[in-house]
Order: structure tokens, then C-alpha cells, then sequence
């Protein structure tokens, strides 16, 4: 099909990847323009920006889709706008220029975690399972009617990394399929329930301090999917230490929490109100994150305690 891309960040790659892949005629990229980024916050291309470049495609930078950018897109004559993580809202005009509209890839399964941060809201919230929804778009915030939904498991193990990259490399699958089928004509869309819907509100720096007062659970869960940003912390006097990794253990303790009961091959024990949360990795201040056994085999923590 010949198709107009719009993604941002590394998420939005393996779509454009597959379609690339799939042999779509991609008229167009549209990408957020450069920001300043790391150290030196030099302007940097968008991880779409760059594979794009790489594969040989046109890339617009639009500010917004104003009437000139939508005159832009309309001279391409699209028969279809694929949308993953684009970051400007597209408005009614825009979405009505391809033939058959604009899909979007939203990793949820809709219509729970509309939204920012669905991948990390699941986490969170300790959901057993999400997915790739393929949805028609409409005005709305995600609330478009639905055409493919593929689901994938979360357990106690999960990190919103691993989850983004898992749910990343679905999502481009699901859209070679999707488009597929709507070329033969056997793609039946299905309006969202109005039972259920949540959302997914963008991740804070502030949020992720770690609160003593809540469950080894809860904070196993956040530090999961805070994981790889914002990255949960917490104090160790003056020196903030970060938390990239932790399950919860039911082993009662009496120690006041954030209290530092013990360090093995498992991990760093840390105790809560309901047990203990036995965090598996860490970053001290000025290094980089490290299992947790590693970095106690020379950092006495025994007795101490985290606030």
C-alpha cells in the first residue's frame, strides 16, 4: 500500500522496520524534529529519523500538522497513515487524508491504559496481561474502534524494558497483518467496550521515589516499571541510590521499614510493613546499574536504612 509512517522513539522502529520489510511504499516519514540530548544536549534525530534516513526514506519534521503540513501529506495521495508513538495529536483534517485513514499501534489492550504510559502503567498496576491493539484512529484519545488484538503475559518478572521491546517487535508483526488484511477486504473493526477504560497518565521524575508505607508488592511493581525510566529511587543519607530491579518476598520482619536486613546471592533484603523486597539490581551513586550481589560484595549495608 502506499502509506505516510509517523513515529518518534526507538518503540515506533520495528513498525516502520516490517513495513519497510513487507514491501509497502512509504511516501513519507514524520517524526518529532530534533531535540537536545545527553551530556553535551546536542540536537539529535528521533530514532525514526535515523532508520529512516538509513533506509533511503523521506523524513518532514512538521512542528505541528498545521495547513501547510496537511497540504504536504495531501499531495502524496496516501492510501493509509500508520501512527506509533508519534507525539503531536493528529486532528480530524489530518486523519481524514489517506484513503482508508490512520491506523495506530497502542500497546494495551484497549480500552484499558488509553494513554501516555501503557506499558508501564500495566506493570505497575500488576495487570497479568497487555498487548498490541491495531486501532482505527478517530479524534478521541484512543478511543477508536479496534481491529487486531494480540496479548502478551506479564509475571513477577516482568520490566517495562523487557515489555517495550517484547510489545515493539508485536506490534510491527501485527501491522504487516493488519494492512494484509484490509488490502483483501477482511478486516472488521469493533468498537471499544465502555467497561474498563483507563489511563495511562505519563510516567514523573517525582513518582518514582520509593515510598517506605506501601507493600514490597507495590514497590516491586513500580521499580519494575520504572525500569528503564524514570528508574525508582530512594535515600541512603545524602547519597540517592537508584532501584532498576526487585521482587516482593512474604518474610515477615520486625524491622521498621527501609531498613537494610541483609545482602546474599539473591539480592539486597530491604525491609517493608508486609515483608521484604529483595532488590536484585542497583546503581550507586556516579556508577551504573549491577546486580545487586555484585555490588554488596564490597558495600556494607547490613542495619542501614533507605529513606
Amino acid at each position: 500500500m502506499k502509506l505516510i509512517f509517523a513515529g518518534t522513539p526507538a518503540f515506533a522502529v520495528p513498525a516502520l522496520d516490517a513495513l519497510h520489510a513487507a514491501g509497502h511504499d512509504i511516501l513519507a516519514v514524520l517524526t518529532q524534529p530534533d531535540r537536545p540530548a545527553g551530556r553535551g544536549q546536542k540536537l539529535t534525530a528521533s530514532p525514526v529519523a535515523a532508520r529512516a534516513e538509513a533506509l533511503g526514506l523521506p523524513v518532514h519534521k512538521f512542528l505541528k500538522l498545521d495547513a501547510d503540513a496537511r497540504a504536504v501529506l495531501t499531495a502524496f495521495e496516501p492510501e493509509i497513515m500508520v501512527v506509533v508513538a508519534y507525539g503531536l495529536i493528529l486532528p480530524q483534517a489530518a486523519l481524514d487524508i489517506p484513503k482508508h485513514g490512520c491506523l495506530n499501534i497502542h500497546a494495551s489492550l484497549l480500552p484499558r491504559w488509553r494513554g501516555a504510559a501503557p506499558i508501564a502503567r500495566a506493570v505497575e498496576a500488576g495487570d497479568a496481561e497487555t498487548g498490541i491493539t491495531i486501532m482505527q484512529m478517530e479524534a478521541g484519545l484512543d478511543t477508536g474502534p479496534m481491529l487486531l488484538i494480540e496479548k502478551l503475559p506479564i509475571d513477577a518478572a516482568t520490566t517495562a524494558a523487557g515489555l517495550h521491546d517484547a510489545l515493539c517487535a508485536l506490534g510491527g508483526r501485527l501491522i504487516v497483518d493488519a494492512l494484509a488484511r484490509i488490502e483483501a477486504g477482511d478486516l472488521p473493526a469493533t468498537v471499544q467496550p465502555e467497561a474498563g477504560v483507563t489511563y495511562a497518565k505519563k510516567l514523573s521524575k517525582d513518582e518514582a521515589r520509593i515510598d517506605w508505607s506501601q507493600t514490597a508488592e507495590l514497590i516491586a511493581r513500580r521499580i519494575r516499571a520504572f525500569n528503564p525510566a524514570p528508574v525508582a529511587w530512594c535515600e541512603l543519607g545524602a547519597d540517592r541510590v537508584r532501584f532498576w530491579n526487585a521482587r516482593a518476598l512474604s518474610l515477615p520482619s520486625n524491622a521498621e521499614p527501609g531498613i537494610v536486613l541483609d545482602a546474599d546471592s539473591h539480592g539486597l533484603h530491604i525491609a517493608t510493613v508486609d515483608g521484604r523486597l529483595v532488590v536484585t539490581e542497583l546503581q550507586r551513586p556516579g556508577g551504573k546499574a549491577l546486580p545487586a550481589s555484585l555490588v554488596c560484595r564490597d558495600w556494607k549495608l547490613a542495619g542501614q536504612r533507605f529513606s
